[in-house]
């Protein structure tokens, strides 16, 4: 049975940001929360926010980490029952979207955030009492504000998803104007994590036509533009392209992901807190091989993106576009030690991304694929 879900409401050009007082009245909140974190504060971005609010009673949570965690959820939990707050805005990329679907839950649900995992069984519990969220995102590369999921690190160290349809925020602001300040490495790991949401997913095992569609047209607005962002921030066609495609990765990955995602989830739980779209780029290479085998077609017209013909061309073109936009080459350039990679493997195979790789994976396997990716 294929599921295909697709409600978000998006906004999105150049000064799309001037609507959020308007699509705030649209659902009904009127006293926000807005989570975000103390970069996108100095960058000005929250004064831009906070003048089109205007006299909309809003406070602030700006303690969101790099990789958002229970205990920055708490904290938001807590500011936003002090402000006696009645919905959410999230302003930043993925991290702050995240918390603020977090947030949204414990908000008005009982318990603990382990309570709501997927790998759990706490999907179900998360319900439609959920505080609204509005989502306005900075950066090119997770698709959270589309996306029926958030990714928490818990008290324990495990980085475990929450996942439901009322999650999705009830309006995504895309405005590619707040991305024009984004760091070049920055702007390279996201637009990689973007280019790793639509490959992933047109070669995830579920059935979801559209998706696949909207996951191979992403792929090739970011191969055709991410290098020019890179390249030149203030690029405004690079830069509205590569806000679609993240957006548009977003979308089709509520069909699913793999073991790219099984992995980087696995290895984003370590001390070392490495961002998540760079090794997301580090290890897309050999999973593309690893799944050739079950989805030739599929990967040779990725490969055709690229301007190669098999996976094994697939994965080298990879790694010289990770070279280009100055990537790491592997996990060991990113602090990473092949001490890990027991646990990593163990816990890729628990991960909610492992039933939907298109090739199953063992334990085996995942060991491989991380020493071919150190």
């Amino acid at each position: 049975m294929a599921v295909i879900n697709y409600i978000t409401q998006i906004q999105f050009d150049f000064g799309a940001i001037k609507l959020a007082r308007s699509e705030c009245e649209r659902v009904g909140i009127r006293r926000p929360l807005v989570c975000t974190d103390k970069g996108i504060v100095a960058a000005g971005l929250l004064v831009r926010l906070t003048d089109v609010l205007g006299a909309v009673p809003c406070a602030v949570y700006d303690g969101t980490p790099s990789n958002p965690t229970e205990a920055a959820v708490m904290q938001a939990v807590a500011a936003f029952r002090a402000h006696q707050a009645d919905g959410l805005i999230a302003l930043g990329g993925g991290s702050s979207i995240d918390l603020a679907k977090a947030v949204a839950i414990l908000a008005r649900h009982p318990g603990k955030l382990a309570d709501y995992a997927t790998i759990y069984g706490g999907s179900p519990k998360i319900t439609a009492e959920v505080a609204p969220l509005i989502a306005i995102p900075t950066t090119s590369g997770t698709g959270s504000e589309v996306a029926r999921g958030a990714i928490v690190i818990l008290d324990d160290g495990h980085k475990l998803g929450l996942h439901s349809w009322h999650l999705v925020p009830k309006t995504a602001i895309c405005d590619p104007e707040l991305t024009f300040g984004l760091p070049p490495k920055l702007t390279a790991a996201t637009g990689m994590d973007a280019v790793a949401h639509c490959i992933e997913t047109y070669l995830s095992n579920a059935v979801n036509p559209p998706a696949d569609a909207i996951a191979f047209d992403g792929l090739q607005r970011a191969i055709a533009h991410l290098e020019r962002a890179v390249a030149d921030g203030a690029d405004r066609e690079a830069r509205w392209h590569m806000m679609s495609a993240s957006m548009q990765g977003a979308l089709a990955f509520q069909k699913g992901l793999g073991a790219v995602h099984s992995l980087s989830h696995a290895l984003g739980g370590l001390p070392v807190s490495p961002h998540h779209g760079t090794l997301n780029a580090v290890l897309l290479p050999e999973v593309v091989k690893f799944n050739e085998a079950a989805v030739p077609a599929k990967v040779r017209a990725i490969a055709g993106v690229f301007g190669r013909r098999d996976g094994a061309g697939l994965a080298q073109a990879i790694r010289e576009l990770n070279a280009r936009i100055g990537l790491p080459p592997g996990l060991t350039a990113m602090g990473i030690g092949r001490d890990t990679f027991d646990y990593v493997a163990d816990n890729a195979l628990k991960d909610h991304c492992h039933a939907t790789n298109p090739r199953a994976a063992t334990r085996d396997d995942y060991l491989r694929m991380l020493e071919a990716s150190a």
